[in-house]
């Protein structure tokens, strides 16, 4: 039974400081401009290597970001719980937020 069982994909986020965060694809595709570049045709390198770079976003906002791709799947599978946001890091979050369309 275990050769039968589907390994989930993950996909690397990296920040502008080069920290690297392995996440879910699911999660991930919660970012339409992530979806985008790890599906469009025509042999992009974050296509064939699952992996997007950031060079505008800290490892603090990126870490924030995947900790809400996560929390948007749980609260649309009707697990409906608070999303904290530190306010000191709101306008940060948003620009980043808006960039990825999520």
């Amino acid at each position: 039974m275990e050769g039968t069982t589907k390994k989930a994909e993950m996909v690397k986020l990296i920040s502008a400081e080069g920290f690297e965060f392995v996440i879910d694809k699911q999660a991930a595709m919660v970012s339409q401009t992530i979806r985008n570049m790890l599906t469009s045709p025509g042999g992009f390198s974050e296509t064939q290597q699952g992996q997007v770079t950031f060079p505008e976003i800290s490892t603090h906002i990126l870490e924030k970001i995947c900790q809400y791709f996560y929390w948007s799947l749980q609260f649309a599978s009707g697990k409906e719980t608070e999303f904290h946001i530190e306010p000191e890091i709101t306008l940060d979050l948003m620009m980043a937020a808006n960039y990825l369309h999520c």
